[in-house]
């Protein structure tokens, strides 16, 4: 995927960056506060290829979205499926298009739009909502519930954010006396933290977890 990202995107988006990122931090600390299913980390590994096929059923939404085909979606391509929805284009909607682009390229590849989808599913807004409700988001409410439930089992201290103590102690939970346990926990680690700045979003979760169960920005179209 390249580019870095995550907490940092304040460079480019300012105090919408930031805004739109104390909103993710509070919606995963209200979700945090009714606890987890996931009991250790291979539990989260064991459905990774049932995540992987929620995930792809993205894809059909996706090509709606895609309407000149070339394989990502930019902002004007986003408001007019919206607007074909009556889905109102918020602020809001057009930063989490912006937190999504990693590559900054003015638009969405298949992955990005994953996070985007998902991001949208978290969100307790009005619009996020009606979004939700005419996109077909609901077909997917279980994989996107797996995903945040992963996250707050993660995030111990239920602050919003996985530290790098957090990894370790979930890994070492796993797999205990396991001597490579804190070198596995920091190689997953530092594939979250894309912004190396010790904590991890949910967004970046996100991007990290497309990656581990193997679906990169450049996705063939009849995959």
């Amino acid at each position: 995927m390249g580019g870095v990202f995550g907490r940092p995107d304040a460079g480019r988006q300012g105090s919408h960056g930031m805004k739109l990122e104390s909103k993710m931090v509070e919606s995963m600390k209200q979700r945090a506060a009714h606890g987890t299913s996931v009991k250790s980390f291979n539990t989260i590994i064991m459905k990774f290829p049932k995540i992987d096929e929620g995930l792809r059923k993205c894809k059909t939404i996706f090509e709606q979205f895609d309407e000149d085909s070339n394989g990502e979606i930019d902002k004007e391509e986003l408001k007019h499926c919206f607007q074909k929805l009556e889905i109102s284009f918020t602020e809001e909607i057009g930063d989490l298009f912006e937190a999504c682009d990693i590559n900054e390229d003015m638009g969405m590849k298949y992955n990005e739009f994953i996070v985007f989808l998902c991001l949208v599913y978290l969100l307790n807004d009005p619009t996020a909502s009606e979004a939700k409700t005419k996109m077909g988001l609901g077909d997917l409410e279980s994989t996107f519930e797996t995903l945040v439930d992963a996250f707050v089992f993660l995030d111990k201290n239920k602050d919003g954010y996985v530290s790098k103590d957090e990894m370790i102690q979930a890994i070492n939970e796993s797999i205990p006396g396991e001597r490579s346990a804190g070198r596995i926990a920091m190689k997953r680690f530092e594939e979250m933290d894309w912004d190396k700045n010790g904590m991890v979003t949910f967004k970046e979760f996100l991007f990290a977890f497309t990656r581990w169960v193997g679906i990169g920005e450049n996705e063939d179209d009849d995959e």
